[in-house]
């Protein structure tokens, strides 16, 4: 496969000037999104080992056959509900895309049938899924989005199938392609607020998990995980275990997606601001990780998929919504 054309990228983001702080750019982006009139068809799709994930389509992909599927991976604990899948489903389908949200497995408020869950280097139930499209929908050009964790499970993704990837184009946003440097990072300072609030969705999912799970109990109990402190404790005693890895730097090492960068061969673009309170700038790849396929759009500001900016004093606007679909027209086709 040659290298990729020199396609456009969108322009540089700029914040709305009163909210330049990286926490503000971050917590805005998720409390003040506007809320989306946004009916999905929900389907639940059968995974080979007797599981399930949680598919929300923008509209049923059998009515509308000539138009492209740009699927969009949530970051950790997130969901349907979550302001940036919500938002970016609804700015997809006014391009005249199907769009259509995977749930990661456990991650639409039910238990998922099996004790394993989901993590930052699982890309079998996404390899799965594309598959899938590809024999449902024949002819149909698919792309990607990916969200913090979705973001790495997507730049893991396309680096493992290399030349043999399907999707036009790709786009991860905060992407914590570097792993244990973020874990660090989320555990100093002001940014230890997001690590409670994401440790304590991650606790009540495995909590619902013990309790559905108990006729093949999970090698844990109640209080060790209400006991667990940092994200990184929780990775060495659940993830780690449950999917295979034998402790926390084990998984983090084979699951960060700078690694697998070099051998992307599809249009992937990685969306980054310096500021990023969640992630450790290891994340940012150095011009000779790169392949010609990959560029990165990095910005001064921007939070953690916050990139919130106003044309309109105290009026949010969202420049990922309104530059990414546009942007993946290059690879996809005015619609």
């Amino acid at each position: 496969m040659q290298a990729p054309e020199i396609v456009k990228l969108p322009p540089a983001f700029k914040p709305a000037w009163w909210l330049r702080n990286c926490h503000l750019q971050t917590i805005v982006a998720k409390y003040l999104a506007p809320r989306r009139a946004l009916a999905t068809e929900t389907e639940m799709l059968a995974l080979p080992d007797g599981d399930h994930i949680q598919l929300n389509w923008t509209e049923n992909p059998e009515l509308v056959a000539d138009k492209p599927i740009v699927l969009v991976l949530h970051g950790l604990e997130g969901n349907i509900h979550s302001h940036y899948a919500a938002g970016m489903l609804h700015a997809l389908q006014q391009q005249g895309f199907t769009a259509v949200l995977m749930h990661f497995r456990g991650c639409n408020g039910v238990a998922n049938r099996l004790p394993r869950a989901y993590h930052s280097g699982d890309t079998a139930d996404l390899a799965y899924l594309v598959a899938q499209l590809q024999l449902r929908y024949p002819g149909r050009q698919l792309a990607a989005v990916g969200f913090s964790l979705g973001g790495n499970v997507l730049v893991k993704y396309c680096g493992e199938q290399g030349a043999q990837c399907v999707l036009k184009a790709a786009v991860a946003v905060s992407a914590p392609l570097a792993l244990a440097p973020s874990a660090q990072r989320i555990n100093q300072g002001g940014s230890k607020v997001y690590q409670q609030y994401l440790l304590g969705r991650l606790k009540a999912t495995m909590l619902r998990k013990l309790e559905r799970h108990r006729d093949f109990p999970l090698p844990v109990s109640k209080a060790q995980i209400l006991a667990l402190k940092t994200i990184r404790d929780f990775d060495d005693l659940l993830t780690a275990p449950l999917h295979g890895f034998q402790n926390a730097d084990d998984y983090y090492q084979k699951s960060s997606g700078k690694a697998f960068l070099k051998q992307v061969r599809v249009p992937l673009l990685l969306v980054h601001a310096k500021d990023d309170p969640f992630l450790s700038p290891a994340v940012l790849p150095k011009a000779d990780e790169m392949p010609p396929y990959v560029q990165l759009l990095l910005s001064r500001h921007g939070g953690h998929v916050g990139f919130v900016t106003s044309n309109t004093p105290f009026k949010a606007e969202y420049y990922l919504e309104q530059q990414l679909p546009p942007y993946l027209t290059q690879f996809l086709g005015n619609h």
